[in-house]
């Protein structure tokens, strides 16, 4: 698969075309990996001599004999969307494809204890970007993506860049964090100055190397949790030094998590959820909650009123007025 997608004209041609639509490059990747996994289902031919019941197939072929989630099924036919309705100008129409029935989760939230037993089990840079992430209910990607000119410790304010939907939004910073938060400021600045001594410097968007070729040495567009490597540019193949990856905080946070003897199934984003809940918790209005969240709809962040037990209006058990 891989190899394939490293030859193939026609796989770069289409990845061209998503970049050339601005898309970004996380989209990208998983686009051409589904439209080189559907080219390869059907036997390596050309996607102008298959049509939409090959489509049905392939998905058909995930769900049943890959059995791969909703959301993963979902992102399969947008890939494919995109390649026939935008790409080969080939509209698919309606499929006449349908869903399995997707059930409602809720969403795991841990108790502010068990938040302070994970954090109690990391420390440096790992103990800053979980606090971040509960404090300011952050995405680990917002949250690594986040340069020193976001940070605004005067207002205590975060804002978040190009996050999901390419929508920016600003978020609150707790109190706590700013004295350490200061330090890795200067940490990173003093790594970007020997960078800069080498003409290297952090990745830039959307290419604005090229419109502001000094932007590099602004301390301002340094990452605050920068990789401990250099890179080369995915769109412009310059050598830069980009945030650190993700699973590098997610192995850390696993560890903590067992260290902690935490049963419950924690991710980066239990977190976020966590933020969430315990602001409703808390009294806090549930439009106030959606605005720090950045979801389009309330009905998104109504989901949290079903995790604190006491739903809406301060329901509670009819249990409690008897016993």
């Amino acid at each position: 698969m891989v190899k394939f997608m490293s030859k193939s004209k026609f796989i770069r041609e289409v990845r061209q075309s998503i970049r050339l639509r601005g898309y970004s490059i996380r989209t990208e990747k998983t686009y051409a990996f589904w439209i080189a996994d559907f080219i390869r289902f059907h036997n390596y031919q050309h996607p102008t001599q298959l049509s939409g019941n090959h489509v049905c197939q392939f998905l058909s072929y995930l769900a049943n004999r890959r059995q791969v989630a909703i959301n993963t099924q979902k992102t399969a036919l947008n890939a494919l969307a995109y390649l026939y309705n935008q790409y080969l100008k080939q509209p698919l129409g309606n499929l006449g494809f349908k869903y399995a029935t997707k059930q409602r989760t809720l969403p795991v939230v841990l108790s502010p204890e068990e938040i302070k037993c994970i954090l109690n089990n990391l420390h440096g840079r790992n103990h800053m970007i979980i606090s971040l992430l509960y404090g300011s209910g952050l995405r680990i990607s917002e949250c690594l993506r986040l340069r020193i000119q976001d940070v605004d410790l005067g207002n205590l304010s975060l804002t978040v860049r190009d996050g999901k939907a390419n929508k920016d939004r600003q978020t609150l910073l707790s109190s706590q964090l700013c004295l350490q938060l200061q330090v890795f400021i200067d940490e990173a600045i003093a790594l970007q100055k020997l960078d800069n001594n080498r003409s290297v410097g952090p990745s830039l968007p959307h290419a604005l190397s090229k419109k502001y070729p000094s932007a590099y040495r602004k301390q301002g567009w340094m990452f605050l949790f920068p990789s401990s490597s250099l890179c080369h540019h995915p769109l412009t193949g310059e050598l830069c030094r980009h945030h650190m990856h993700s699973s590098v905080i997610r192995k850390q946070l696993q560890k903590a998590v067992s260290n902690a003897n935490i049963t419950k199934k924690v991710n980066c984003h239990t977190f976020r959820h966590s933020f969430a809940t315990h602001l409703l918790q808390c009294g806090r209005d549930i439009r106030t909650v959606q605005e720090l969240l950045g979801h389009n709809d309330v009905s998104t962040t109504q989901i949290y009123t079903h995790v604190i037990g006491q739903h809406y209006a301060g329901t509670t058990s009819p249990l409690d007025a008897i016993l």
